[in-house]
């Protein structure tokens, strides 16, 4: 499966400016906002303050261990960080081998409680090989560090590790059901696929709650309710191969190039104005031979003006907000290329991919639990961010097996998959409180959505 890219809508500086005037708000007013807090979810507000320190060194530490997705070393070593200081809070542990689907592997964690079961999703590998110029951790200032994976999504994972201890802390994890899995393939799926995902499937079919700590659209006062599909097509056409002067006759027709520019027009036409569906065919090859390496995203073509092209071959990804919509697309899309020009022939194919988190009335409602933790916490509203403004994530796998769920509680972030990442420390404590409280509000309510 190709590379998944989770494309930011906002600048370094956009989001610089944003955070930081975030900040100056709710600094104005957490005083008063603390009195909406109970007793218990007072103490683990200053369980997270108290240990900031420790958050941002084991943040530290594992961004500067570096774990591109086929550095199946670095994943493990990341992993085992984590899976440390699981074991410590109770957690069974076990680190699933990615032999099967040609990856590092995964780790899953299990604490047993009672009540509803919440899974709660991380990842372990980055953008960034060992080929990576972008390899170490560094302090700009308060307000912004750099390094490989502080957003997407190591800082998440710390938000995971930070909100457990609080709430163990506190004496409260010992009664929770907690299912926690950090896979170590997000960025670049292993294959196939239900090889690679089956242990988040039957996490997600164990939970009732799902919460995942990828970085969204990178600003912290949005949160996902849904996420859109990721899934890749290949489009082959062949055409009759002449000399030019005869193109368009009966007997040579059109050529593979018209062809192809025809269906991809097509698309164009009939599918670019529906909301929150995107289609890009990202790499095409043309000409009398084509030889394309689906491994390398790439290939080669060789052709003369004077001949009639014989094949053409394009690769893209699309991206639909729910399945019925993804799978509409794809019908249309089917459609097109069936019409064929004189003498051509044309067909496509789809590759399973990420599928859809389409928005439900349970993650909305979930959104208004966190939102309300947010704003009793001091730090404002949270609203549900634009689907279009964040990438394909794991938590999609969930969908259709839990009632509720929510992502992009990670932290505030900017320039992912890029040398430029960077993320704001401060938001470490945010999430971490918005989540240790969230978690035990949840385990107290007795009016959660039933399957």
């Amino acid at each position: 499966m190709p590379t998944i890219a989770h494309p930011k809508s906002t600048s370094l500086s956009f989001v610089l400016l944003r955070t930081a005037g975030f900040f100056i708000f709710f600094l104005g007013v957490v005083v008063t906002a603390q009195a909406q807090l109970s007793k218990t979810e007072k103490k683990l507000a200053a369980y997270v303050d108290a240990h900031q320190g420790e958050a941002l060194k084991l943040l530290e530490e594992v961004v500067n261990i570096n774990s591109g997705t086929m550095n199946f070393d670095g994943v493990r070593k990341v992993g085992q960080v984590f899976r440390t200081k699981l074991d410590a809070l109770g957690f069974k542990t076990q680190w699933v081998d990615g032999t099967p689907f040609n990856r590092a592997g995964h780790l899953v964690a299990r604490h047993s409680g009672k009540g509803k079961t919440i899974l709660l999703i991380g990842h372990l590998d980055t953008v960034f090989e060992l080929s990576s110029p972008f390899q170490k951790y560094t302090v700009e200032n308060d307000s912004v560090v750099h390094g490989p994976g502080v957003g997407d999504m190591k800082g998440g994972d710390v938000v995971i590790i930070q909100t457990l201890q609080a709430l163990n802390d506190a004496g409260l994890l010992k009664d929770m059901n907690i299912l926690v899995v950090m896979t170590g393939d997000e960025e670049m799926s292993g294959d196939p696929l239900s090889k690679s995902k089956y242990d988040l499937i039957e996490a997600a079919k164990e939970a009732d709650i799902a919460i995942g700590f990828e970085d969204g659209d990178g600003l912290t006062e949005t949160a996902n309710i849904s996420r859109r599909s990721a899934s890749g097509w290949i489009l082959k056409v062949t055409g009759v191969p002449s000399h030019s002067s005869q193109i368009f006759t009966d007997k040579i027709g059109a050529g593979a190039i018209y062809e192809a520019s025809r269906i991809l027009n097509s698309f164009y036409n009939d599918l670019s104005k529906e909301p929150d569906l995107t289609f890009n065919p990202g790499v095409i090859l043309g000409g009398s031979t084509v030889e394309h390496n689906g491994d390398k995203n790439g290939g080669s073509a060789f052709g003369k003006e004077n001949i009639v092209a014989k094949d053409v071959i394009v690769t893209g990804d699309i991206r639909a907000i729910s399945p019925e919509q993804l799978s509409k697309a794809q019908e249309i899309m089917k459609g097109i290329v069936a019409h064929h020009l004189p003498q051509t022939q044309a067909e496509i194919t789809f590759d399973e991919g990420y599928p859809p988190l389409a928005p439900s009335p349970g993650n909305y409602e979930l959104l208004k639990y966190f939102d309300q933790v947010s704003k009793d916490l001091g730090y404002g509203p949270v609203t549900a961010n634009k689907p279009r403004d964040a990438g394909a994530a794991d938590i999609s796998f969930t969908s259709g097996y839990v009632d509720m769920a929510i992502d992009g509680l990670g932290l505030g972030s900017a320039g992912g998959h890029t040398i430029h990442e960077i993320a704001d420390p401060r938001t470490v404590a945010m999430q971490s409180k918005r989540t240790a409280v969230l978690l035990y509000r949840l385990t107290q309510q007795k009016a959660l959505p039933k399957r």
